[in-house]
């Protein structure tokens, strides 16, 4: 899998209502030259690429992807999937070709939490029935790209003599595209402990990391993990000012914005409320900012998943947390603030040199 030298992405808007998060209003937000415009950036200002999320209702994370990796050289896209939306040949398939298009560019999110399944034909709500499956599903995946003529008898899915095309081309420290994970229930704990490359966490106070990390690594030695050792994620808004006092009066007059209802969509993982978000939510409980800039009122006023906490401060401050989290183990970040495509540029230039 990717070095342990940490890695920088951003994160690309895959909507289509405009203005999501607060970001800037426009007909044109999901119009291929505006999106090819923010790869673009980010290739041009020090990121490795961007997670592209996915979601019913939202445009499909596969065909953006491919089109972003066609109008780029360097651009990385963390392509968001679901088990059950995919089958894994098809998707092994599908994930083979881009990754031999674009030169061994894709890494993939495996997303097993709850979605509008009924929307796609998908019936395995259950929490324990989904990541038995998610976790069948990367195993059987892993495998198709990496042997030949696969058969396979499972609870959730079934395979004969299958072969997929073209091949995966290893790469020195990448045998195949890392398959990133998240998820804070014993189940989904369990499926990342065995199965997955990299855990993503959302932004949790430093402390509360550091003890998921050592409970990861203890039950992947529990489970016989069969992998490379597990790496982990932080998927986080880090708003970033020249000073403190201006960051954090930003921070204060957006925050008062979303309670009024006039910021844009924020809510967009309060339809089912998982393990982990509800971590998240229920932080603001302890205080309105934890460790050094870690700033909760953003879920309690509507913010979800990574809008849900922000760290805020100049760049030495959100770097020196950041490095923070690095201490801990976290290698991959996953960044972003709003406006999306201005804060590449930014953050960018005054905070990854910082890094």
């Amino acid at each position: 899998m990717p070095s342990q030298r940490p890695q920088f992405l951003w994160y690309i808007p895959n909507d289509v209502k405009s203005g999501h998060r607060g970001d800037t209003v426009s007909q044109d937000h999901n119009s291929l030259d505006t999106l090819t415009a923010h790869a673009k950036a980010l290739e041009e200002h020090g990121w490795a690429g961007a997670l592209i999320g996915t979601g019913w209702g939202r445009p499909d994370t596969f065909t953006l992807a491919t089109a972003l990796a066609a109008r780029t050289e360097r651009f990385e896209p963390l392509v968001a999937i679901r088990p059950g939306y995919w089958r894994p040949a098809q998707f092994a398939t599908a994930a083979a070709t881009l990754d031999h298009l674009s030169n061994g560019r894709l890494r993939v999110n495996i997303v097993s939490g709850l979605d509008d399944l009924a929307a796609y034909g998908d019936s395995e709500g259950d929490q324990a029935g989904r990541y038995a499956r998610t976790k069948e599903f990367m195993r059987l995946v892993r495998r198709l790209w990496t042997e030949d003529k696969v058969s396979h008898a499972g609870e959730h899915f079934q395979l004969a003599n299958s072969t997929v095309m073209p091949r995966i081309t290893p790469r020195e420290g990448r045998p195949h595209p890392p398959l990133y994970f998240g998820g804070a229930s014993a189940a989904a704990e369990h499926v990342a402990a065995s199965e997955a490359d990299v855990q993503l966490f959302w932004g949790e106070p430093r402390e509360a990391l550091a003890e998921r990390i050592e409970r990861l690594r203890r039950l992947s030695q529990t489970l016989d993990r069969d992998l490379p050792p597990l790496q982990f994620g932080l998927r986080i808004t880090t708003l970033i000012r020249d000073t403190s006092e201006q960051a954090w009066a930003d921070a204060e007059a957006r925050v008062a914005a979303m309670a009024a209802g006039q910021s844009g969509s924020w809510q967009d993982h309060r339809r089912a409320v998982a393990v982990g978000q509800k971590r998240l939510f229920d932080l603001h409980l302890r205080g309105e900012v934890l460790d050094d800039n870690l700033y909760t009122a953003p879920g309690r006023v509507g913010g979800g998943g990574a809008g849900t906490t922000w760290l805020v401060g100049s760049p030495i401050e959100v770097a020196r947390s950041l490095s923070q989290y690095r201490d801990l183990g976290i290698t991959h970040f996953i960044l972003s603030d709003t406006p999306y495509l201005s804060e590449i540029a930014r953050q960018g230039s005054q905070l990854l040199p910082l890094l």
